[in-house]
């Protein structure tokens, strides 16, 4: 769902239009005053927030909805000025778009937001503590670094992915090692306790993987 926060009625209707045609579903808000209960009860995909509003600016809705989320937000303006750019996309935004727009280029812009956010959100894996990045293969937990191997990041993932589930030393081989290597099941298990060691050094109070005797793997989810 789409918050549009814009306060002449006829430009936010024919804007949700757009997003309809679009497949995005809606909710109109034209008072600052009534965004942040609006924004805590729907929870957004995205905000459409015009800075010049009665009740409460735009600026200071977009600090402090920043500061509790990091949902997609495109500014809308009518004032031009440099400044107001600079300050809207330092508080946190992630567009800006000046009036008079386009409502077609308005609704490329938020396909193209989300995808970005989406592609961001996909690439980062949390479990409590635990966040894993697949880009850059990093893995924290409590915010200290794990400083895991390629492989130990790989299995780490798959057991995280699927809390609970038992994973065989077999479907691991296979998940990791699909180039068809030849490795026997000590493999895994050796990697299994390094991984472990790992985590114990970081966080001694944690035991995230288990074993499932004469099986093989489980992850327990990470309070």
């Amino acid at each position: 769902m789409i918050l549009i926060v814009e306060d002449e009625l006829k430009l936010a209707e024919l804007l949700a239009d757009y997003l309809h045609a679009s497949s995005y579903q809606t909710t109109l808000i034209s008072n600052g005053l009534e965004v942040i209960p609006a924004f805590e009860r729907y929870k957004p995909e995205l905000i459409l927030l015009d800075i010049m509003l009665p009740g409460k600016d735009g600026i200071s809705l977009c600090h402090e909805i920043r500061a509790q989320s990091d949902v997609p937000i495109i500014m809308i303006t009518a004032r031009v000025d440099e400044i107001d750019r600079v300050l809207g996309l330092e508080l946190g935004a992630d567009d800006y778009i000046c009036k008079p727009y386009s409502m077609s280029e308005t609704v490329a812009r938020v396909k193209a937001v989300l995808r970005r956010y989406r592609h961001l959100t996909n690439d980062i894996h949390k479990d409590g503590g635990l966040i894993l990045e697949q880009s850059s293969l990093t893995a924290t937990l409590d915010g200290k670094s794990l400083d895991l191997t390629a492989v130990e990041f790989q299995l780490l993932t798959i057991l995280s992915n699927e809390p609970r589930r038992i994973f065989t030393r077999t479907q691991l081989m296979e998940k990791i090692y699909n180039d068809y290597r030849i490795v026997s099941e000590r493999t895994i298990d050796s990697h299994i306790k390094k991984l472990r060691k790992k985590i114990a050094v970081c966080c001694d109070d944690k035991q995230l993987i288990h074993s499932v005797y004469g099986v093989g793997y489980r992850y327990e989810c990470c309070d």
